[in-house]
């Protein structure tokens, strides 16, 4: 069974993405950062592989999404509180991100959605599962 994961995404500008997600609050593992790559550390068990588009190419015979375009994935990350999530996306627009959706308030689960600067959609969501309905 897998214990770890990696997401593999394409971006434009390697810099400009890691000074985007250091804005964040997210760290990069150096061991695996150059020119070309760069490993986002989301826990201890996910990572985010940013990939010029170049190098991304190398490891798929299909053409690339324009994420700005097409939806190619959507990525799902949990916070601890609705005021994170909040404090997140704000961040988020700050550095540049657009908003693609208004946030969702579900009672027991609260989300909101951002696009990165590549167009790629995240999404932070808040869960209360002792108020989930049975």
């Amino acid at each position: 069974m897998a214990t770890k994961v990696f997401i593999n995404l394409p971006v434009q500008d390697l810099n400009k993405s890691m000074e985007f997600f250091l804005g964040l609050g997210f760290d990069f593992n150096p061991q695996f950062t150059d020119e070309n790559a760069t490993c986002m550390v989301v826990s201890e068990t996910i990572f985010v592989m940013l990939l010029t588009e170049t190098y991304f190419k190398t490891f798929t015979k299909k053409p690339i999404s324009d994420a700005k375009t097409a939806t190619e994935v959507l990525i799902a990350l949990d916070a601890d509180s609705r005021e994170e999530v909040q404090q997140i996306i704000t961040k988020a627009q700050q550095l540049g991100a657009t908003i693609y959706s208004e946030p969702q308030d579900h009672g027991w689960m609260y989300q909101h959605s951002f696009a990165d600067l590549d167009g790629h959609q995240w999404e932070f969501a808040y869960m209360d599962l002792s108020q989930m309905p049975s």
